[in-house]
């Protein structure tokens, strides 16, 4: 990223701090380097159509600093989907998707999570689902994609910390 391309963004961070209340109706982070993950994302952005309701946060970019998302640190948004309420709650699993699809007028898919029986189905295929992503898109252990990322931030960022 150039430097006045990280300006740019620092200023946006700035900004978003500096006012009473972001744009944005939630932020969601997601690993851009899962691939089922991304076309969930895609499909997202696509209905959030520009008006900027979900604000998108990979967590695998270089650039993510968890002080810029409520505290939450890369390992912990690895281990499963979190977001960030604009007044600074942090929801996460599948209150998250809930939450999205609410936001982008798409309340219905997820309805039926809010159920009392389906609920604890639904968060407990979401906790398989999490615990299993990684292995089933093809990545190594969440271990490795943690010692991976924190030897590239030891190099000073030499390389790029992303995942191939």
């Amino acid at each position: 990223m150039s430097s006045s391309a990280q300006s740019h963004k620092s200023t946006e961070v700035l900004q978003e701090s500096l006012s009473t209340s972001p744009s944005w109706k939630i932020k969601l982070l997601y690993d851009g380097q899962c691939p089922l993950c991304m076309r969930e994302v895609s499909f997202l952005k696509r209905r959030d159509a520009g008006r900027g309701w979900v604000a998108f946060v990979d967590i695998a970019d270089d650039n993510y600093t968890p002080e810029a998302h409520g505290g939450v640190d890369f390992e912990t948004a690895m281990g499963r989907i979190h977001a960030v309420l604009p007044d600074g709650t942090i929801i996460k699993n599948v209150e998250v998707l809930r939450r999205v699809y609410e936001t982008l007028g798409m309340g219905w898919v997820y309805a039926a999570t809010k159920l009392p029986i389906i609920a604890p189905v639904a968060d407990t295929l979401y906790e398989i689902w999490a615990q299993k992503r990684l292995a089933l898109t093809g990545r190594p252990s969440l271990t490795t994609i943690i010692a991976e990322r924190q030897k590239c931030i030891d190099s000073n960022g030499q390389s790029r910390c992303q995942q191939t």
